[in-house]
């Protein structure tokens, strides 16, 4: 009999494309994974990944073993999830995913008031650039900036958040004194903001990469530029000073979203209640409409 803890070790390293990558999902160490995978492929008799030119790949027997492996994995959450949705007890884990630069600046205030709010639900913050797959339950409720939200999960749509171009004060400051173009940061942390700078700075080069826009904000403090942020981000800091006011084409939709097995359970209802309070309450800074906030004529 194989071990389903194995398999399911096996699936991480295959969706990860290493073992390191598995190994900080499973949250496990590396010579665990490497081991367990070692014996799984023991038992099975066949190699399952290859090494090739510094990166894991599939064996032909590898990749046959994923698809059924996912199957095992799709029949045993279903299980879980038939049995988790009459869950009426606000208590157990409650994983959220959120991108980096939400989960520690905004929503963080948001996250430990639930904490104390509800002290018998062990939470989780998981924090990535990257989508969580909550049909695989990589975790229980996204937190994602989309305008197009899946149509297989439950989402409500949270609030709207702005985005502009911001620059240090000092580094604005001294372009407006020589009637200056702005350079741009090249930023690579999303899709929005790689488009958004493709389209604002033409064809300019740069000489400056971030992919993070807590990295980007760093930057901007040190006089390095100037680049997109989202507005909860950029106005709250008191060293930085939007370069020219909101753009509504660019305001992203804020959603909550979860897997139709959780609708009727209780940790999930109770956090997603919370949550729209929460940022109800803080509409106008995710709006970029906070008071005192001035938007300096941008330099043509």
């Amino acid at each position: 009999m194989l071990n389903w803890d194995d398999l399911r070790l096996f699936l991480a390293v295959a969706r990860e494309g290493s073992i390191s990558g598995a190994a900080r999902q499973l949250g496990v160490q590396h010579s665990t994974v490497s081991r367990r995978l070692r014996i799984l492929e023991k038992a099975l008799g066949a190699r399952l990944i290859e090494r090739k030119k510094g990166a894991y790949e599939l064996t032909p027997a590898g990749a046959s073993l994923t698809l059924s492996v996912r199957q095992m994995e799709k029949t045993a959450l279903d299980a879980e999830g038939a049995l988790s949705g009459k869950d009426a007890l606000l208590t157990g884990e409650l994983r959220i995913t959120a991108i980096n630069n939400m989960a520690t600046t905004v929503l963080m205030p948001m996250f430990a008031s639930f904490s104390r709010k509800y002290p018998e639900i062990n939470l989780h913050i998981i924090v990535s650039n990257k989508y969580a797959s909550l049909p695989q339950r990589e975790a229980d409720i996204a937190i994602r900036l989309t305008n197009t939200p899946t149509d297989t999960l439950i989402g409500k749509r949270l609030t709207t958040v702005a985005s502009t171009v911001y620059g240090s004060r000092s580094y604005l400051e001294r372009l407006r004194a020589r009637r200056a173009r702005p350079a741009w940061l090249g930023v690579e942390c999303c899709a929005f903001h790689q488009s958004w700078t493709k389209e604002a700075c033409d064809e300019e080069g740069h000489n400056f990469f971030l992919d993070d826009t807590l990295l980007t904000k760093a930057a901007l403090i040190e006089g390095l530029g100037v680049a997109y942020l989202p507005c909860f981000m950029g106005d709250m800091e008191p060293e930085l000073e939007r370069y020219c006011p909101p753009d509504p084409q660019l305001n992203i939709g804020l959603w909550l979203l979860f897997h139709p097995d959780l609708k009727r359970t209780a940790r999930i209802l109770a956090f997603r209640d919370h949550i729209v309070e929460e940022v109800q309450s803080q509409e106008r800074l995710f709006g970029g409409k906070c008071p005192g906030v001035q938007t300096p004529h941008a330099m043509k």
